[in-house]
């Protein structure tokens, strides 16, 4: 357990991108509700999972996390949850056909909705109002009223996450899951895309190895690891009176968990020296993952890491690097070298979208496709360069036809851009992008796993 800390320490040290509430009886009485509800998640699959990871931090595995930008109150359905779940199966398919090694799958759902903002206001036709921090702290709507901070927002939260998660369960254990499924997770929409039909190649050559499986006597119907899933659920632990409300203390080993989710990550702006957010997760026993951009110097990122994980515990540190297309080789190679040489295992994750967002000319804030793919295609080039493991992606994506982010084999243009731009915060990878991205993964851990061959020859 963590010296000198408890679940309120982290009130002592600076906290930035928290709301203001103007009621503080208000917001008491809130976390006192919210303390006494049941756990989200359990400490033991909060352990399962940074088993997982550990096996990812060793070579031996692949990490898949994706979900919504943010998620919100307005568009909250069990089809949206269903696609986003969908797609991830089936990019988790390819990746596992094409490296041959098992894929941690974690949602950015079920507690996905307060967001860090580069200005705490905004202006519109010369108005200015307080920024909208994501839907448990205010509302979207511009107007005054909307963007007070409103501790209740954190019940809704709170209730839409176990609704997520229950459904999330449903679908991983109760036969949704099931590789012999594999055939209808295609989306009707993504027909369009050519890597449909790539997938619909990969779903045959499953097929035929559960048959030849069954041929042989192994009845596909009575191994669980083809019945159903593991999937996990994350989110960025930033409004911390919600995550202090959540966090328990396990009756099993004796240690704090923070039972909004599995994994907890630390944004970019909130992971410097002295910071609120990093004395929180320091106490707590979640797999944590942490934001690595182009600020964090190698000697701030060792001494976080000797914060985080002093016991340099296997599983528990994912390094989530955040660069841009044309930054990340130049600015990545230092910080994995100085991790290497100190011997954190820490699991080394990509997000391609962070750093890649420009304003298009319609006046649409969009990530082109081809910059996100850049992104990738570096991050993997440091990693083999430096002698490490490319061990994860983390990506902001959806399950519905959305025109987010330009590019990509289906060609969405700026001028497509307003068909459905539905987002609530940035922009998403559709489906049919997301399974392009897929693919040139399972390309890029092929070539890490031939290149490992070599060495070892």
């Amino acid at each position: 357990m963590a010296t000198n800390w408890n679940p309120e320490s982290w009130t002592t040290h600076e906290a930035k991108h928290l709301p203001t509430y103007g009621d503080a009886a208000k917001l008491a009485e809130v976390e006192g509700v919210l303390a006494n509800f049941p756990p989200l998640v359990f400490a033991g699959e909060a352990r399962a999972l940074k088993a997982d990871l550990a096996e990812v931090a060793a070579g031996k595995g692949f990490l898949l996390q994706g979900g919504d930008c943010a998620e919100s109150f307005a568009e909250f359905h069990a089809n949206n949850i269903r696609d986003t779940f969908r797609v991830l199966l089936q990019m988790a398919v390819v990746l596992t056909f094409a490296s041959k090694q098992p894929v941690v799958k974690v949602g950015r759902m079920a507690g996905q909705f307060a967001k860090p903002r580069s200005s705490p206001v905004e202006v519109q036709g010369g108005v200015e109002l307080p920024s909208y921090l994501g839907d448990n702290i205010n509302g979207i709507d511009f107007t005054p009223e909307s963007r007070i901070p409103d501790p209740e927002r954190m019940l809704k939260s709170y209730s839409q996450s176990a609704a997520t998660l229950n459904l999330l369960r449903a679908f991983a254990h109760g036969g949704y899951a099931n590789l012999r499924q594999v055939h209808q997770w295609t989306l009707d929409f993504m027909d369009r895309s050519p890597w449909a039909a790539k997938f619909a190649e990969v779903s045959a050559r499953i097929g035929e190895a559960l048959d030849f499986m069954q041929a042989c006597g192994i009845d596909p119907e009575t191994v669980p690891q083809l019945q159903g899933t593991s999937f996990y659920t994350s989110h960025e632990a930033l409004l911390l009176p919600y995550e202090q409300a959540l966090t328990r203390q396990d009756s099993l080993t004796g240690d704090w968990y923070d039972c909004s989710a599995h994994m907890l990550w630390i944004g970019d702006r909130t992971r410097f020296d002295g910071s609120a957010h990093v004395e929180f997760l320091r106490g707590v026993g979640n797999p944590l993952g942490m934001k690595c951009g182009p600020s964090l110097t190698p000697d701030a990122l060792l001494k976080l890491l000797d914060t985080l994980n002093p016991g340099r515990e296997p599983g528990r540190m994912t390094l989530i690097s955040r660069f841009g297309h044309d930054k990340v080789e130049a600015g990545l190679a230092p910080l994995v070298r100085a991790v290497k040489r100190e011997g954190h295992p820490v699991v080394w994750s990509c997000d391609p979208m962070h750093g890649n967002v420009i304003k298009a000319e319609s006046g649409y804030k969009t990530r082109p496709f081809d910059r996100i793919l850049t992104e990738v295609r570096g991050f993997f080039a440091v990693h083999r360069a430096e002698g490490t493991h490319a061990g994860g992606i983390h990506i902001e994506m959806t399950g519905r036809d959305v025109t987010e982010c330009t590019g990509g084999a289906v060609a969405i243009t700026d001028e497509a851009l307003a068909d459905r731009y539905h987002t609530h915060c940035d922009p998403r990878l559709n489906a049919a992008q997301s399974l392009e991205l897929a693919f040139l993964l399972a390309e890029e851990l092929n070539r890490e796993a031939g290149e490992r061959a070599r060495q070892a020859a």
